[in-house]
């Protein structure tokens, strides 16, 4: 049974936490959460997703299936969601049976676009101008408010790139999908950010409303995959300390409780624009697991568990990259002759698939530079573009 101290749900050594969704994100929650004396059971639609790998019990069914629903919440004492494309419904239904330390109400407005940036906007938080549309009517509208370039996203669903649509001139309206502005669906129309850097913070915040943010990151995306994350980031100390400020009111503007990443783009004058939420562990804050003193996996679990934050001092300067599937024969080649200080993970995906995220490595040195420079002489990944250089090596002052 969860012991209860005032408001606060108590999981201890010995208890078992559920996990809604069985991907990486669960796998290291839960590799992290073991050494800490705690049982894991999660639900996904495979039979060997990476979590449950890792898990000591494992519900394969849909992420809609209220029957296996109530089994998770029946055998844990706490459950959380490790990604965020999941019906709020379920999340609802398994805060009647257990408790649900992120809530299904985080969840509703972090998938959601437009109650998302809706929300952020409202509390003073700067954003991409957006406009709701569903028809076409509403985008050739939209378009006359936002002007072109903009970008066209499905409002819930979609990500690595899948939902979204570049506009850039007005021929490009004819190449939409026939039936996506048949009023079906929810659709909302951005305004394209001519940003120099993507930038995430990972901040971490209990019941308590404690907080505690990670080291911006500089992430550089190749076909809308993250590729590499950088810390310490290429960065100007000022915008660093926007860069946190800003994901700290995000974080007590939502009332998180465990984890939330915010993506940033950031403008040439040094000002900061919030893209996209993720309400849980994400793909920029891998390099915790081995950088800093405590991972974002470490402190997810504890944030939901109402236990005292760790520190997120970065112990070492890292690179960390993904290993997609197009990646995976390269990594097997030099996987033999890997030095100490380059630290792998591989998910236990049985198919590698293009685009697929199969595995990331970080690279620990005593530089940035001297990370970058392992990795380019890895030939696992395509050298870096001039372009590319110029994000990654860089740093603007203002």
């Amino acid at each position: 049974m969860i012991e209860t101290k005032g408001q606060m749900k108590v999981v201890a050594p010995g208890q078992t936490i559920g996990i809604l969704g069985g991907g990486q994100l669960g796998r290291m929650t839960i590799l992290e959460g073991q050494k800490m004396g705690l049982q894991f059971v999660t639900m996904d639609p495979a039979t060997d997703c990476p979590g449950g790998q890792a898990a000591q019990w494992h519900i394969a069914a849909p992420y809609d299936d209220l029957h296996a629903a109530n089994r998770l919440a029946e055998k844990a004492d706490l459950v959380l969601y490790e990604f965020e494309n999941i019906d709020p419904a379920v999340v609802k239904f398994l805060e009647t049976k257990t408790h649900v330390p992120q809530g299904s109400r985080l969840l509703q407005t972090a998938q959601h676009r437009i109650l998302e940036k809706t929300t952020l906007q409202r509390a003073g938080i700067p954003v991409t101008d957006f406009v709701p549309v569903k028809s076409r009517d509403d985008l050739i509208r939209a378009l006359r408010q936002i002007g072109l370039p903009a970008v066209l996203k499905t409002a819930t669903g979609g990500y690595d790139g899948k939902g979204q649509w570049m506009l850039r001139t007005k021929p490009d309206l004819d190449l939409l999908p026939g039936d996506l502005l048949d009023g079906s669906r929810e659709l909302i129309l951005e305004a394209f950010i001519p940003f120099v850097k993507e930038l995430s913070v990972i901040v971490a915040r209990n019941p308590q409303g404690d907080l505690a943010s990670f080291p911006p990151a500089v992430n550089l995306h190749r076909n809308h995959i993250l590729h590499m994350t950088v810390v310490p980031a290429p960065l100007a100390e000022p915008v660093k300390a926007q860069a946190i400020a800003v994901a700290e009111r995000v974080a007590e503007t939502l009332q998180v409780v465990g984890l939330i990443a915010v993506e940033m783009f950031m403008l040439k004058d040094g000002r900061l624009v919030v893209n996209e939420l993720a309400p849980r562990p994400h793909n920029s804050g891998h390099y915790t697991y081995d950088a800093c003193a405590t991972s974002q996996f470490e402190q997810f679990v504890r944030a939901s568990l109402g236990l005292p934050l760790g520190p997120t001092d970065l112990c070492k300067p890292a690179v960390m990259v993904n290993i997609l599937g197009e990646h995976a024969d390269a990594f097997r080649q030099a996987f033999p002759s890997l030095p100490g200080h380059v630290k792998f993970h591989w998910y236990g995906k049985k198919e590698a698939k293009k685009g697929r995220k199969m595995g990331h490595v970080t690279v620990l040195a005593e530089s940035v530079n001297q990370a970058l420079e392992w990795i380019e002489s890895s030939s696992i990944w395509p050298p870096l573009t001039s372009e590319e250089k110029k994000v990654i090596y860089d740093r603007d002052y203002f």
